[in-house]
């Protein structure tokens, strides 16, 4: 991670490749609080910040909220998604650059999803119209969506999808943003419309899997040292502080 996050988050994937999932939730959530209270060094979480740091704090709590659902610990997922929504919206009152109180909004929709809460679909409604309301004062929603904190908003769907996609890139920049960057409001509005329809059913896969896989790092086809104990598959991903399978995120052995 870019925060200091005081390695949480790497220990969570640890725990995810071990399939403890009770205890990744607790240390993604440990690694949310600590971003959230002092993301970066000499930068205040209350004060404005065009990159949007805190979004990977909200990213481990809706995590956290994910794992704690597959885990089986429903009352836990709904606190942690109580507690983002709070977070989240507490940060609207700081980060105010075009954009960001949309993608907020938008990190609300995603912990009603993840936490099984009400209100999720009105919620990506009006994290798309924020969007479409901010569109004459953003100059570049490319730039701007590869910020810190839209890189986080887009994170956790992305991991869940990979396990259901037998370890791949399953949603792409092009699923998740609009097709004409010259329409920031529907280029950026179209996130919160594809997660509307697919992050619910990703997470509810999840759940009935039991299975929520590590997020994806630096990965090689066909590695020649390591092997996975659980598929064969000499495909690896560099996650947490493993190498991990690629398909299965299971622990890889060398050979």
């Amino acid at each position: 991670m870019n925060t200091q996050d005081g390695g949480h988050h790497d220990a969570a994937v640890d725990a995810l490749a071990a399939r403890e999932y009770e205890t990744a939730g607790n240390r993604y959530t440990r690694g949310g609080r600590r971003v959230l209270a002092d993301p970066r060094e000499g930068l205040d979480p209350f004060a404005p910040d065009e990159k949007g740091w805190i979004g990977q704090g909200l990213q481990q709590l809706l995590a956290a909220t994910v794992a704690y659902r597959v885990a089986g610990v429903d009352g836990r997922a709904t606190q942690r998604a109580v507690e983002g929504i709070a977070a989240t919206r507490d940060f609207q009152r700081v980060l105010d650059a075009p954009g960001q109180g949309a993608c907020l909004a938008e990190f609300v929709a995603d912990f009603r999803v993840a936490g099984g809460l009400d209100g999720a679909e009105a919620a990506y409604d009006d994290a798309a119209a924020r969007y479409a309301a901010a569109a004459d004062a953003i100059d570049s929603p490319q730039a701007l969506a590869t910020t810190p904190l839209f890189g986080a908003a887009a994170a956790t769907i992305k991991q869940v999808a990979r396990g259901q996609a037998n370890g791949e890139i399953a949603i792409q920049w092009e699923d998740l943003h609009g097709s004409d960057p010259a329409r920031a409001g529907d280029f950026l509005a179209h996130r919160a419309r594809f997660k509307r329809q697919r992050f619910a059913g990703l997470v509810e896969k999840a759940v009935a899997d039991g299975h929520l896989a590590a997020p994806r790092g630096t990965t090689e086809y066909g590695n020649e040292t390591h092997r996975c104990p659980n598929c064969g598959s000499t495909d690896v991903n560099w996650a947490g502080t493993d190498v991990l399978c690629m398909r299965c995120s299971t622990p890889t052995e060398q050979i």
